[in-house]
C-alpha cells in the first residue's frame, strides 16, 4: 500500500487506510517518512545532488534502525494495536535494508557531499510523523508542518527552521548550541525537551518547556533582552510588535512583543497536557473558540471548514479526540454546543442551530 501511495496509484480508500495505520503506529509512520524522502530524492533533478542526497538518507536509516531496536522510552509506550504491525515491521526493515544495499551499490562513485545541501521533512495535513536529526535528536512533527536543515550539522551550532509545530528531544552536545528558527523567533537550547507552535496562519509562537532551558530572542532586535523559559512553564509571544515601546525606560521594556508565562499543571503527564497531545495522537482543546479550534480541526483531518455565520464562531469547546471520523468528531462536538453542519467531500459548512434546523 505504500509503495501504491508513493507511486500515486493508491485509490482515496487505499490513502484514507494507510493514513489511519499511520497515525496508530508511530514506528510505521517513522518508517513511511523514510521511504518518502529516499522516493522523493529519486525524482529528476541534479545528479549529484540526488546523489548525495541518497548517500545521507541511507546513513539516516542506520541511524534509525538502531533507534527502532532499542527499548520504549517514557514518551514512546507500545500499544497493543501497534503489536499487529510489529510483522509489517520487520517486513519494511527488510525493505529498507534491499534499498540500503542497492543504493549503496548505485552510489560508490567519486561523487563528493554537497555541503550545500538541504534536508525537508513534511508533515502533511492529517498526518503526523517522527524523524532523527543527524546527531541523534528526535523530532515530532505535527500535521501541517516542515521541517528543514543541514543534513550535515557541521557548522559551530546545529540549526533548523521549522514552519508549523514540533516537539523536540534534543541530544546535549557540549559547545553546539541548537538553534530552531521559528518564523521571527529563534529559540535556542543546549539539550532539553519542548515544543514549540508557529504556523504562518497563526499570530503568535508558542513555546512549551518540559525539560532544560530554552533561550528565546528576536531576530529584527538583536540588542533586545532575551527571554528566559523554565521547565513547566509555556511562553505565549506575538509575532508582531504592538505599541510605540521607544518611549518606554530601557529596564523596563523588552523590545519584544507582547507576551506572556503560563505555568503548566506539573500533577499531569506529558500525555495529558493539551501542548503535547498530540504526540500521543490525540487532538486536545481547553477554551478553544471554533475559528481557533477549527484551524486544529483543518490539520488534524485534512478538511477545509467554513462559517457560515457569525454566531456560531462565538463558540468554545472544551475536549479531546482521538480515533474518531471527521463526522464523528463533529458529532461529538454538537452534544456539548448545539450547532449544525454539512459535510460535502473534505469541505465542511457550519451554522448556528436554528429551531427549524434538524
Amino acid at each position: 500500500m505504500i509503495s501504491r501511495y508513493l507511486s500515486g496509484d493508491a485509490t482515496e480508500e487505499e490513502r484514507a487506510s494507510l493514513m489511519k495505520a499511520l497515525q496508530q503506529d508511530p514506528n510505521l509512520m517513522q518508517q513511511f517518512d523514510l521511504l518518502q524522502q529516499l522516493w522523493v530524492a529519486d525524482e529528476p533533478g541534479n545528479a549529484m545532488d540526488v546523489q548525495n542526497e541518497k548517500i545521507k538518507k541511507i546513513l539516516q536509516l542506520a541511524a534509525v534502525e538502531e533507534l527502532l531496536e532499542q527499548p520504549a522510552t517514557e514518551m514512546e509506550t507500545v500499544s497493543p494495536h501497534q503489536k499487529k504491525f510489529r510483522f509489517r515491521k520487520w517486513m519494511m526493515t527488510a525493505a529498507i535494508a534491499g534499498i540500503i544495499v542497492s543504493l549503496w551499490a548505485i552510489l560508490q562513485p567519486d561523487h563528493k557531499p554537497n555541503p550545500k545541501s538541504t534536508n525537508e521533512i513534511v508533515a502533511h495535513k492529517g498526518s503526523r510523523t517522527r524523524t532523527l536529526l543527524p546527531d541523534g535528536s528526535i523530532v515530532w512533527l505535527n500535521a501541517g508542518s516542515t521541517l528543514s536543515y543541514d543534513p550535515a550539522f557541521d557548522g559551530p551550532q546545529r540549526e533548523i527552521v521549522l514552519n508549523g509545530e514540533a516537539f523536540f528531544d534534543i541530544a546535549p552536545q557540549a559547545g553546539k548550541p541548537f538553534i530552531v528558527h521559528a518564523g521571527n523567533i529563534d529559540i535556542k537550547v543546549l539539550g532539553t525537551a519542548f515544543n514549540v507552535k508557529s504556523y504562518a496562519d497563526e499570530h503568535t509562537v508558542e513555546t512549551t518547556l518540559l525539560r532544560g532551558l530554552v533561550q528565546l530572542s528576536r531576530k529584527d532586535k538583536p540588542d533586545a533582552k532575551p527571554i528566559l523559559l523554565k521547565p513547566h512553564q509555556k511562553l505565549v509571544l506575538e509575532k508582531e510588535i504592538k505599541g510605540n515601546i521607544v518611549n518606554q525606560k530601557k529596564e523596563n521594556a523588552l523590545l519584544l512583543p507582547v507576551q506572556s508565562v503560563l505555568q503548566l499543571d506539573t500533577t499531569l503527564r506529558d500525555d495529558e497536557l493539551p501542548e503535547t497531545a498530540w504526540i500521543y495522537n490525540r487532538l486536545q482543546f481547553r477554551g478553544d473558540g471554533f475559528p481557533e479550534l477549527a484551524k486544529k480541526l483543518e490539520r488534524w483531518y485534512n478538511i477545509k471548514i467554513h462559517f457560515e455565520d457569525e454566531a456560531v464562531q462565538s463558540l468554545t469547546f472544551n475536549g479531546s479526540l482521538e480515533n474518531e471520523t471527521v463526522e464523528q468528531a463533529f458529532r461529538a462536538l454538537q452534544v456539548a454546543v448545539p450547532f449544525s453542519f454539512t459535510i460535502k467531500g473534505n469541505e465542511l459548512f457550519i451554522r448556528s442551530r436554528t429551531p427549524a434546523s434538524p
